[in-house]
């Protein structure tokens, strides 16, 4: 993703109080410093693959946890967590499985609010 894109989808988060409330806890930094960047970038294709690219995701609104896992708190810090946010804060369409270049804008979303978390 983009730094610009990434610096306006960011702007509109920071506003809300939800969103901006998010952060990573220590044990999500720990578990984020022992796997790597590019285990944590799999996991997070693995849990788009599986939770939210479905054309009807199983328990869609609810199939995010809100803990255990950094790619869980940086999804719904960034509003990816369901294809109802995904539609509100994204424009992208529930209803239909996601694209390629749609998982790879999610993913890119997640890792860059992850690797500014991380630079804290």
């Amino acid at each position: 993703m983009n730094n610009e894109r990434w610096e306006k989808i960011k702007a509109r988060l920071q506003k809300s109080k939800f969103r901006s409330g998010f952060k990573l806890k220590e044990k999500e930094r720990e578990y984020f410093e022992d796997k790597g960047e590019n285990i944590i970038r799999q996991h997070a294709y693995d849990f788009i693959a599986d939770r939210l690219a479905p054309t009807n995701p199983k328990n869609d609104g609810k199939q995010t946890p809100m803990r255990g896992h950094p790619v869980f708190v940086a999804q719904h810090a960034t509003a990816t967590c369901c294809r109802g946010c995904l539609s509100k804060w994204h424009k992208i369409e529930a209803g239909r499985e996601l694209r390629k270049e749609e998982v790879d804008y999610i993913v890119g979303i997640i890792m860059g609010w992850l690797n500014e978390q991380m630079s804290l």
